[in-house]
């Protein structure tokens, strides 16, 4: 869900109170487009360098681990030149020994989760945008609260805006128990005091147990996403209520559950959260898998996004191939320039975008775009027979990222975002499955037909593109 949907998550008077004062306040600010990111071309002085059980791996050691990851795929240069530049622009390691496990839509996913947490021995650490009350909440809480009255600790970071919702009953039952939960930027200014920043919200969704495996990707903790979107269905469609939630996540293990970890730390001292009683927050490492790792969060006090520039780099790196998977997709004028200049130079850029949508204004303010990319080369299909949540692409189909930004001004701008990179081609083939899988769901949209798109439909893009800034 986008980290900001007044249409389904804020009440009447934060609509027209909270929002237009914003609003009014940002427009004189916004007369010209911030710098999101910056020089893309700059590159780093100093070797790529990894991270395994036992810390950083020396100079020779990861150019050996690299050199073996590029005879792999021969035909690409794309990691040599992109990891020069995240080297460059992004502070968090690549880690070696990790396993990555690809998990798709609600069930799965939350099957996996459940899993994990049954199997805590000393915390359990989580940070999600939604958490409703009802089903599948209610039975994450009762999750919670049976590790917790095993002497397991739990801490909760819940965002304020996307549990608004959500009843305080549901959170004291909780709290009652002993979990530890912090609300991150209190959408009431009477909590938030001198502190108040209610446009600025933790969109990121992660799970920890014991410090040794982590999820993370698009998914909330919500009943929308009980049904699986690739499950055979009955003959009768549903309806757009009734339409399933299409959504994709990571479980981890390995060295970068450690870069995780601090993530989730450093949000809730930032949050100036109560302290929290020591626990093993960083087991002895382990090696897991084989799988290159880099987790990379962003928030609105960093000076640019730093998965957004890992994505631009990325992309303008791309040899052969962009796919890309996005819930919710209003570009600013970086990404679609970056976006074209690969589809110019021969690289097949294709976009797989939802066709029903919980954000109206956010869906309209993206389809405003088409024209232009389909024009410059861009392939774009809209998935259809679900609501698309997913956010993920893929690169020479070796370069793959998963998480929950959005491809929209308030993920790379306003809110606290978490992805993870993970390069090689092993991982590549799963999520490019995934992807065929996608689109073979999808309708493929072409400019001949975009063209021929009724008036209602150009008044609605051009209504919604006045806002996308506080999308």
């Amino acid at each position: 869900m986008n980290a900001f949907r007044p249409s389904r998550r804020w009440r009447a008077w934060l609509v027209a109170g909270g929002v237009a004062a914003a609003v009014l306040t940002g427009l004189a600010a916004c007369s010209s487009l911030p710098v999101l990111v910056p020089d893309l071309n700059r590159h780093s002085e100093r070797s790529v360098q990894l991270g395994g059980m036992h810390g950083p791996l020396s100079t020779a050691d990861s150019a050996a681990i690299l050199d073996r990851l590029r005879r792999r795929n021969p035909d690409s240069d794309l990691l040599e030149r992109n990891l020069a530049r995240e080297e460059a622009l992004v502070d968090s390691p690549l880690t070696i020994g990790n396993a990555v496990r690809l998990l798709q839509d609600g069930p799965a996913t939350y099957q996996a989760m459940l899993t994990a947490i049954a199997a805590a021995r000393d915390h359990i650490n989580m940070e999600t945008y939604i958490l409703d009350d009802d089903p599948v909440g209610q039975r994450f809480a009762r999750a919670l609260i049976e590790r917790q009255r095993a002497g397991v600790q739990v801490n909760l970071i819940r965002d304020s805006a996307g549990t608004f919702d959500t009843p305080s009953a549901f959170f004291r039952q909780l709290t009652d128990e002993g979990v530890r939960i912090l609300e991150f930027n209190p959408v009431n200014p009477l909590v938030a005091m001198n502190d108040w920043a209610w446009n600025q919200r933790n969109h990121r969704k992660l799970l920890i147990v014991d410090g040794q495996t982590a999820f993370l990707g698009g998914i909330n903790i919500s009943s929308v996403y009980s049904g699986g979107s690739f499950n055979k269905r009955s003959p009768n469609p549903p309806t757009d209520e009734a339409l399933a939630w299409r959504d994709t996540d990571l479980q981890l293990d390995g060295p970068v559950v450690a870069e995780l970890q601090k993530l989730f730390l450093a949000a809730w001292a930032a949050q100036k959260g109560e302290p929290l009683d020591e626990r093993k927050w960083f087991p002895a490492p382990r090696n897991a898998g084989r799988q290159i790792v880099r987790a990379i969060g962003s928030s609105p006090e960093d000076a640019y996004s730093q998965i957004y520039v890992t994505l631009l780099s990325a992309i303008g790196s791309a040899e052969k191939s962009v796919r890309i998977t996005n819930a919710y997709f209003a570009p600013d004028p970086q990404l679609l320039d970056t976006l074209e200049a690969a589809a110019a130079r021969g690289v097949d850029v294709v976009l797989i975008l939802p066709s029903k949508t919980d954000s109206w204004l956010v869906f309209h303010a993206g389809r405003g775009y088409y024209a232009r990319l389909l024009e410059a080369g861009v392939r774009i299909y809209e998935r259809q027979g679900v609501i698309l949540h997913s956010k993920t692409a893929l690169i020479d189909d070796v370069w793959a990222t998963v998480g929950s930004t959005n491809l929209d001004w308030r993920s790379f701008l306003h809110n606290h975002e978490l992805n993870a990179v993970v390069l090689g081609a092993e991982f590549g083939s799963q999520l490019k499955a995934i992807f065929e899988r996608d689109l073979a769901g999808s309708e493929a949209i072409t400019l001949e037909d975009w063209q021929r798109r009724p008036i209602g439909l150009r008044l609605k893009e051009m209504f919604s593109r006045l806002w996308e800034y506080w999308l």
